[in-house]
């Protein structure tokens, strides 16, 4: 009876760790394949037809912003994305992983900070547009700048590969911007705007314009300024909280008071409805359906309302790291995350 016991005591030890065992696989499973498509671990355990369907669901990074700085010149006051390391990889660093981005399927890079323009005058920015133009042959190649630091010179140099160029401009009054912080000393925001549109108009460059709308601007009505700029997409966000950068103790940035809520922001939409190039983007709309790469080359996940970073493609690549970024794909489409991104298929008159 004793050796009956005890057999059946080790049968139940036995059975017990391979129930943690068989927990412990599941979630690993989980992790390396699931968490990129949705997929349950229980629908991994049907078959091998499964897994080929995983790897053709997994998430594709087909249009990507390269935050490569978090230096700026500006001190917006909304800003999400803040000074918070000085650090930029190394030319050569960063376009290995560029490279990485386009192996796995990246049609549209968009640079951005950060002021892009800032580190190195413009030299660093125009020699990672110039190799992802004419090296990786990338559809789209874009950047979205302050302007305040862009010389003609660089487009002279560097417009030919550049596609789009949006100028960050939320007010077309000069005292709105200096309170929200689109300012650098006396220099005019508005001058080098309308300066940059003439350069975008000249090196045959797609001009476009990015407005975040707050408190400080909810009231102005922008249309006529909008048309007579004519960008080809007038991106208006609803001013977005994200914690560590704008909101919370170890953010750089005090947000709370440009928030505006959803109906100010519908608002603000009707009264800018007669403007065909507008494309707005809410707080639902703009949290999850951005592919963020930080100055790591590490993928931002915002779903939790913080950036929760990957580890670097630079390092696990480009397949594990998306993974972890949160990306909702489904949100991006709707959005008019994919649209004509080519200055070559745009049809514009310059």
């Amino acid at each position: 009876m004793r050796v009956s016991a005890v057999i059946a005591s080790l049968q139940r030890c036995i059975s017990s760790i391979l129930c943690v065992f068989a927990r412990v696989f599941s979630k690993y499973n989980y992790w390396t394949t699931g968490a990129c498509t949705g997929t349950s671990t229980a629908v991994l355990a049907a078959g091998s037809k499964v897994d080929q369907n995983t790897e053709q669901n997994r998430t594709t990074p087909t249009s990507v912003n390269y935050h490569f700085t978090r230096k700026c010149n500006y001190k917006c006051g909304f800003c999400f994305h803040t000074a918070k390391t000085s650090f930029v990889l190394p030319l050569e660093e960063a376009k290995r992983g560029l490279r990485l981005l386009k192996d796995s399927g990246m049609e549209k890079i968009n640079f951005s900070g950060g002021e892009p323009f800032l580190h190195d005058r413009g030299e660093f920015l125009g020699q990672m547009v110039q190799y992802c133009k004419l090296d990786l042959q990338l559809p789209s190649v874009s950047i979205v700048s302050n302007g305040s630091m862009i010389r003609e010179q660089w487009f002279q140099k560097y417009g030919d590969c550049l596609d789009i160029l949006a100028i960050s401009c939320d007010s077309f009054n000069e005292e709105t911007n200096q309170l929200i912080g689109r300012t650098q000393g006396r220099k005019s925001h508005l001058d080098s705007l309308y300066k940059i549109r003439n350069w975008c108009q000249q090196y045959k460059v797609a001009f476009k314009i990015n407005s975040v709308i707050n408190t400080f601007n909810i009231d102005e009505d922008m249309t006529e300024n909008i048309i007579q700029l004519n960008p080809v997409r007038w991106k208006v966000f609803q001013c977005l909280l994200i914690d560590g950068e704008n909101a919370g103790e170890a953010a750089l940035r005090e947000a709370e008071r440009f928030v505006i809520s959803d109906q100010q922001f519908q608002e603000f939409l009707d009264r800018h409805s007669s403007v065909s190039c507008l494309v707005p983007e809410s707080n639902e709309k703009m949290r999850n359906s951005y592919l963020i790469l930080d100055e790591y080359m590490r993928f931002l996940d915002c779903r939790e309302g913080r950036k929760d970073p990957s580890k670097s493609i630079l390092d696990v690549g480009v397949k594990e790291a998306i993974c972890f970024s949160g990306f909702d794909e489904k949100m991006f489409l709707k959005r008019g995350g994919k649209y004509v991104w080519s200055k070559g298929d745009m049809k514009l008159e310059w």
